[in-house]
C-alpha cells in the first residue's frame, strides 16, 4: 500500500522531511509518496525537486484531499497550523507536527478531536528536535515513578549562553553571533524571553505526569539580565549559567493538607559544573528524567535546525506506517494513558498533582550581584538585610571596584523565594546600594 502525504510547509524542516523521503533509507519510507506540498510561493526557488502540480498555496485542499492519508503541519505559528489540524483530523488524516505552540496551548482539543475521529497526532520533533524524548515517555520510561524532567529545550539560548561563557562577551555581542549563524530570529524575543522553552516543558510535563498543564501559568523568566560578568563570577565558584525548563513533582509539607503539586517553571540557573546539564554546549539539548527505580537519564542532542528536525518527524512517520501496516492503533502522546505519577510507599494509589506553584513560595539557593558603594560597614547592612527576612548566606564577598563603587557577590543557602525576594527589596532601600544587576536561582 502507498500512503500519500500532504506536506503543509516547505521550509528549512519541510525541505528536510523531502530530502530523506527522496533518498529513503528505510523500507518502510519507500511506501510513501509525497502527494502534495503546501507553500506561500510558488515562484520561490527551492533546494528539492518537487512536481509543478504538486505544489499549491491552497492549504485547505490538501488537508481536505480524500487521496490524501497522512498531513505533516510545518507551518509554525498558531494560525492557520491549528485550523489546518483540526480540518485534518475532520477529514479522518493522521497527523504529525513539529508544532510546540499550538500543541502546548490547544493540545486538549487536538487531541480529544483526535480521539474522536479514531486518527493520530505525532509530535516528536516538537519538543526537542532530534532526541527522541515523547517515545521514551511514553513507553520505555513507564515503568517508573516518575518525579523530576529538567530540559536544557532551546537550542538559541545555548549557544548565547555557550558564547558568552567561552568568549567572555555580552549578550548582545553573543545574540548578533547567534543571529548571523541563523540560530537565532531577527526577533529572538520567543527563544531569550523563554518563551519558547515554556511550551516544550508544557508537552513534556503533560505526558510525563499524565495530566493538562495551562500554558499561561508556567513562570517564565529570560536570559537578556545575564552578564559577562555574572558568568564569570559564577564560573569561579564552580556554577554555569543555562536556561532550565523544571517539572518536578513538590510534595506538600508533611502537615499540610491537599494533593502533591506540579512544580513547573522556566528560568536561568546557575548549575554546578559536575551536574549532568553542565555540559551541554552550543546549540544541543538536553532532557534529564529523574524516576524511580531508573535514577536519573540524560538524553541529548541537536535540538534544532533542518537534520534534526526533520530526522524526527520521520521518525514519526515511520511509527505512524508501522502501526497502519499492522492495523494497530497508534497511541496519541497526550490521550489514553494513565498518569506516570510517583506512587506513594506500599503500593498505594498515585496522589493527584495540582499544577503551579507560586514562584514565592518555591525555595533555593540565590546567587545576588550588588553594587554599592565602597566604604566600610556596606556589606554588614546588606547581611542585616538578609538576616531580617530569615536568609541565611553561604558567602559574601567584596569582588572588583569601579571608581568609588564596589561588586558585592552573595549565595544563599536555600532559603524561601518570599524571604530572598523580601531582603532584596530592603537592600534596594540601603543609600549605599546602587543596584542590583544579578539575581538568579541556583539549582544543584
Amino acid at each position: 500500500m502507498v500512503y500519500r502525504v500532504g506536506l503543509l510547509g516547505l521550509g528549512t524542516v519541510g525541505t528536510g522531511v523531502v530530502q530523506i523521503l527522496q533518498r529513503p533509507g528505510h523500507p518502510l519510507l519507500r511506501a510513501v509518496d509525497i502527494g502534495a506540498v503546501g507553500v506561500r510561493s510558488l515562484d520561490k526557488p527551492r533546494e528539492v525537486q518537487i512536481p509543478p502540480e504538486r505544489l499549491t498555496t491552497d492549504l485547505e485542499r490538501i488537508v481536505s484531499d480524500p487521496e490524501i492519508d497522512i498531513v505533516i503541519e510545518l507551518l509554525g505559528g498558531l494560525e492557520p497550523a491549528r485550523s489546518l489540524i483540526l480540518k485534518a483530523i475532520d477529514h479522518g488524516k493522521q497527523v504529525i507536527t513539529a508544532n510546540k505552540a499550538v500543541i502546548a496551548r490547544y493540545g486538549a482539543e487536538i487531541f480529544q478531536a483526535a480521539a474522536q475521529a479514531k486518527v493520530s497526532v505525532l509530535l516528536e520533533a516538537a519538543v526537542a528536535g532530534g532526541i527522541p524524548i515523547l517515545q521514551p515517555l511514553q513507553q520505555s520510561l513507564r515503568a517508573n515513578h516518575l518525579q523530576a524532567v529538567w530540559g536544557i529545550i532551546n537550542g538559541t539560548t545555548n549557544f548565547i549562553l555557550s558564547q558568552m561563557t567561552q568568549e567572555g562577551i555580552s549578550f548582545e555581542e553573543a545574540l548578533a553571533i547567534a543571529q548571523a549563524r541563523g540560530y537565532a530570529e531577527a526577533d529572538p524575543s520567543a527563544d531569550v524571553e523563554g518563551w519558547d522553552a515554556a511550551d516544550k516543558i508544557a508537552i513534556l510535563a503533560s505526558l510525563a505526569f499524565g495530566l493538562p498543564v495551562e500554558r499561561e501559568h508556567i513562570p517564565c523568566e529570560g536570559i537578556r539580565d545575564i552578564s559577562a560578568t555574572d558568568i564569570r563570577y559564577a564560573r569561579e565558584w564552580g556554577f554555569t549559567f543555562k536556561l532550565l525548563a523544571i517539572a518536578q513533582s513538590s510534595p506538600r509539607a508533611a502537615s499540610s493538607a491537599g494533593p502533591s503539586r506540579l512544580d513547573i517553571r522556566v528560568h536561568p540557573t546557575l548549575l554546578p559544573l559536575t551536574h549532568p546539564l553542565a555540559s551541554i554546549n552550543g546549540v544541543d539539548n538536553a532532557v534529564l528524567v529523574q524516576g524511580d527505580p531508573l535514577g536519573q537519564v540524560v538524553l541529548s542532542g541537536p535540538g534544532a535546525g533542518r537534520g534534526p528536525t526533520a530526522s524526527a518527524v520521520v521518525g514519526d512517520l515511520l511509527t505512524l506506517i508501522a502501526h497502519l501496516q499492522t492495523g494497530a492503533q497508534v497511541p496519541n502522546p497526550l490521550l489514553g494513558f494513565p498518569p506516570l505519577l510517583p506512587f506513594s510507599a506500599g503500593g498505594a494509589e498515585p496522589p493527584q498533582l495540582q499544577v503551579g506553584i507560586p514562584l514565592a513560595e518555591l525555595e533555593a539557593e540565590f546567587y545576588v550581584r550588588v553594587l554599592a558603594q565602597d566604604q566600610p560597614g556596606v556589606i554588614g547592612a546588606i547581611g542585616t538585610c538578609f538576616g531580617n527576612h530569615r536568609v541565611s548566606l553561604e558567602s559574601i564577598t567584596q569582588k572588583e571596584c569601579h571608581r568609588e563603587q564596589a561588586e558585592i557577590v552573595i549565595l544563599t543557602h536555600t532559603v524561601r523565594e518570599a524571604d530572598c525576594q523580601r531582603a532584596i527589596a530592603e537592600i534596594r532601600q540601603l543609600p549605599q546600594v546602587a543596584g542590583i544587576p544579578g539575581l538568579f536561582r541556583v539549582l544543584r
